[in-house]
């Protein structure tokens, strides 16, 4: 199951920008029920940086893209990240309930 990470820093004044578009995008996903995908956003403790996480389904195209609130998101990371970011393949070496 491939998993994608997203992670990028901002400017202390994107951080509520990020965060209410963060809210929205989960509650498209809540509202769209995409099959075969779980999502994670995070803020780590710096407060300035974000992770995503992306776990699709084999053979599940990413529905991100199709989800115009997802869409908007992901279309806002270059302008708040601090530094060119994308999303990154991850394997993931063990885990316990948080990936399929």
């Amino acid at each position: 199951m491939p998993v994608q990470l997203v992670r990028f820093t901002t400017r202390e004044a994107d951080v509520p920008a990020v965060e209410e578009a963060m809210d929205t995008m989960v509650a498209a996903l809540r509202r769209a029920r995409p099959h075969g995908i779980r999502f994670a956003a995070c803020k780590l403790a710096d407060g300035v940086t974000f992770l995503n996480l992306l776990e699709l389904d084999e053979g599940v195209d990413n529905p991100l893209p199709g989800i115009p609130e997802c869409r908007a998101y992901q279309q806002l990371i270059p302008e708040w990240s601090l530094e060119p970011t994308g999303p990154h393949p991850v394997t993931v070496l063990g885990s316990y309930e948080l990936f399929g």
